[in-house]
């Protein structure tokens, strides 16, 4: 196949998102391919995809089932109107979707992305309360080093300085937890660590600061993932579920990146034994191959809106997208293919192998720490002096050179690999990485 001529001419006109742009057009990154678990270069190379291209690609790349879903729909229904319309396929998602949740998570709202699912989310919590009589419940608690999306929503609940700082004042009435990530105490474990659950005694801090009366959710991702995989202390979330309970508060877990098979059960969930109110989800939702988001909510949370007249609309919100025919069409495609090659639980077979190959990398130079759940994995590397970032994103780049494709935030590289990887694709990735840390000044 031929390729198109690259100059820096014609890759001006694109504004690259969470890019260094001018460093990129110098030397471009261009992927024209991918198949299984690696993508094809311009130039002809395969990469080994170690991130699941954005947390997304779960069942790796040009799975027939989806590709085939696809190109039905589209022959089939392009488009049919979201609002006070409907298709068979939009239904048929939904309730596939509930099965995998535990009850009373048995609601489903359609969104295009995270960011959507969150913005939400959110939305839902505050409307919640009111349409109970209890209008003073606005405020919102997030978590230092929280990542969810990018709408004025998500920046404000999250915590992540540089997707903050720029914008302004952000939403009224936030406040945030601490994050749980303590290397003096927990560095190298193994799973969750073993110290940390106290953090969820933080959240009684601020209900005694603003009154559990004024506090509508608190939302947190079960792993942090953006950030660089924080892992939820034993007992966290637990506890956390307790105090929200407690005193009325919505718990929505953000699962975005943990949906969808990521820790080794279909939802983070499950594999906490954790039932929140809300759940955030995307990505792996349609393997990432068509955009979609969706949030789960509880019977109780749905129920509350359907008072009143049947003529008039329960719930103000939703998308010109929402539960689009062909992204329902690549949804039921993937979960088809999770099914049929039992990827969501694969990640629990793999666990033990992964969690070895990456805690190997202890002892190699720059690494501070190591972590692993699921298929999820963070090498935290000691920072350049004055140069915050720059180590890590050094490694990105050789990485891509050697054939292996990683993910860096901040001076961390984060792993999140297609599902179907096998354990001589685990050696490659963590065996190029050993080398290219080596090779780091």
């Amino acid at each position: 196949m031929s390729q198109p001529a690259l100059t820096s001419n014609n890759l001006d006109a694109f504004w690259m998102p969470f890019t260094a742009n001018r460093q990129f057009k110098k030397n471009p990154r261009l992927f024209v391919g991918a198949e299984g678990m690696y993508y094809k270069t311009a130039d002809g190379r395969d990469v080994l995809d170690g991130t699941a291209g954005l947390w997304c690609c779960n069942a790796g790349h040009a799975r027939p089932r989806i590709t085939e879903a696809v190109q039905r729909q589209i022959a089939e229904l392009d488009y049919a109107p979201a609002f006070q319309m409907g298709h068979p396929h939009a239904f048929e998602l939904a309730a596939r979707l509930s099965a995998l949740m535990p009850s009373p998570l048995d609601h489903v709202f359609f969104t295009n992305s995270g960011s959507e699912s969150v913005e939400t989310a959110l939305k839902m919590a505050i409307a919640y309360h009111r349409v109970r009589g209890d209008g003073a419940r606005t405020r919102l608690i997030g978590r230092e080093r929280g990542y969810h999306g990018v709408n004025f929503g998500g920046i404000s609940v999250g915590g992540i300085v540089s997707n903050r700082k720029m914008f302004g004042t952000l939403l009224g009435g936030v406040d945030h937890l601490p994050h749980t990530h303590d290397l003096s105490r927990n560095a190298y474990s193994r799973g969750q660590p073993e110290s940390g659950a106290e953090y969820a005694e933080e959240l009684i801090r601020l209900i005694q600061l603003h009154d559990a009366s004024t506090i509508a959710a608190v939302i947190v991702e079960p792993v942090a993932g953006s950030t660089g995989v924080l892992i939820p202390p034993k007992g966290y979330l637990k506890r956390l579920r307790e105090i929200c309970d407690q005193h009325g508060i919505l718990l929505i877990f953000d699962e975005v990146i943990t949906g969808f098979g990521r820790l080794g059960s279909p939802f983070a969930v499950e594999h906490f034994d954790v039932t929140p109110d809300l759940v955030t989800t995307a990505k792996g939702i349609t393997n990432g191959v068509i955009p979609m988001g969706a949030v789960f909510c509880s019977r109780d949370v749905h129920e509350a809106f359907m008072t009143g007249p049947e003529h008039l609309i329960e719930f103000f919100h939703g998308y010109t997208y929402s539960g689009h025919p062909v992204a329902c069409a690549a949804a039921l495609g993937t979960l088809d293919t999770y099914e049929e090659e039992g990827l969501l639980t694969r990640a629990a077979e793999l666990d033990g192998y992964w969690a070895d190959a990456l805690h190997s990398l202890r002892g190699t130079r720059h690494v501070i720490d190591i972590r692993n759940i699921g298929l999820i994995g963070a090498i935290e590397l000691e920072p350049i002096a004055g140069e915050p970032t720059k180590r890590a994103f050094n490694a990105f780049l050789k990485a891509y050179e050697a054939g292996v494709l990683i993910r860096t935030t901040g001076d961390i590289i984060a792993l999140s690999p297609p599902l179907i990887i096998e354990t001589a694709q685990i050696d490659q990735l963590v065996d190029t990485i050993k080398t290219v840390l080596e090779s780091l000044d």
